[in-house]
């Protein structure tokens, strides 16, 4: 295989270090020789418990975690670790069942890859996920969504007082699709082909989240709301009203 087909990490995120849960040894020993190639450096284990004791030891900058690992599943695993870590997690999963996918997102996952996969596009998601954790200050002319900046052209996300708020590709790519038409209801069939998944339920989800993030009160959404019967919108000042 020849250089070009290993997508080598750009200058400001040399080194990155990844740590890669996967029980099979094929597919761990894939990984760590083929994303070392990529600039990567890589650490290895092959269970959740594994993974705990070295995450007390070391910090890393993503994470890659099966989801069909022996004895605690991967997705425990994500549940468990997304509270104390604002490393991306990546999820990887055989089954690929919408369900998995479904889950792992709600659970706090920032993207998921079914296997069999391709090295190099593994590679280029890690890539994406950790340019979008590095965060500079928003820029000017950022839109206004009730006590958060987003600069809807980096898919950067600030509170108030200027600190990063951690948002994933797929909470970027919605608030873009939002934003685009402030204050208009987009159905769940759209978000979901712009948001490129095939289960509307995975809109959901992430809306969900998002409003986790941006809402005072996400179960009563000043900014995100649901249009019954239509889908969603964006009001990008607090909404006193039913949109129309």
């Amino acid at each position: 295989m020849s250089l070009l087909n290993y997508p080598q990490l750009p200058h400001e995120l040399t080194q990155s270090h990844v740590l890669a849960v996967e029980d099979d040894p094929r597919i761990r020993r894939l990984l760590g020789q083929f994303l070392g190639k990529c600039g990567f450096r890589v650490s290895q284990v092959g269970d959740a418990a594994q993974a705990r004791a070295l995450l007390d030891k070391l910090a890393f900058d993503a994470l890659i975690i099966d989801i069909g690992l022996p004895g605690e599943d991967g997705l425990s695993l994500t549940k468990s670790l997304r509270p104390r870590i604002e490393a991306p997690i990546l999820l990887l999963t055989a089954r690929g069942l919408a369900a998995d996918r479904i889950e792992g997102l709600s659970l706090g996952a920032d993207d998921y890859l079914p296997k069999p996969f391709e090295p190099a596009e593994l590679a280029l998601r890690l890539i994406g996920l950790l340019r979008r954790a590095k965060r500079p200050p928003p820029a000017a002319g950022s839109v206004r969504i009730g006590p958060f900046a987003f600069d809807a052209t980096r898919g950067l996300l600030f509170a108030d007082d200027g600190a990063p708020t951690s948002i994933t590709p797929a909470e970027t790519a919605l608030l873009r699709a939002l934003l685009a038409q402030a204050g208009a209801a987009i159905d769940r069939d759209a978000l979901a082909r712009i948001l490129a998944v095939e289960d509307p339920r995975s809109v959901d989800v992430v809306v969900a989240r998002l409003r986790r993030k941006i809402e005072r009160d996400p179960r009563a959404p000043e900014f995100l709301q649901t249009v019954r019967g239509r889908g969603y919108c964006l009001w990008t000042i607090p909404a006193n009203r039913e949109p129309t």
